[in-house]
């Protein structure tokens, strides 16, 4: 059997993330491709690990992560955050 993980290259790594399986956001450390089989029959997924603002690391499907943009400030937000 070979190795059981390999690290991916990714243009998101080491910035902010959302999983859009579940709606979590965090900053996207590794992209592994993972041998998840326990028989001899191979077989490989690439999936991503984000740490949450909690600080604990999850894994999703590669396919699911996005970007993550702030959300724009509506007018009166812009107001509130004034100093005066």
């Amino acid at each position: 059997m070979s190795e059981r993980y390999e690290y991916v290259p990714h243009r998101l790594l080491r910035r902010r993330v959302r999983d859009i399986a579940s709606g979590v956001e965090g900053v996207l450390m590794a992209v592994v491709n993972e041998n998840v089989s326990d028989t001899l029959t191979e077989y490989w997924v690439e999936l991503a690990y984000i740490r949450a603002a909690s600080g604990r690391e999850f894994t999703t499907a590669v396919a699911n992560v996005h970007p993550a943009y702030d959300q724009p400030q509506t007018a009166a937000g812009r107001r509130e955050g004034r100093s005066a």
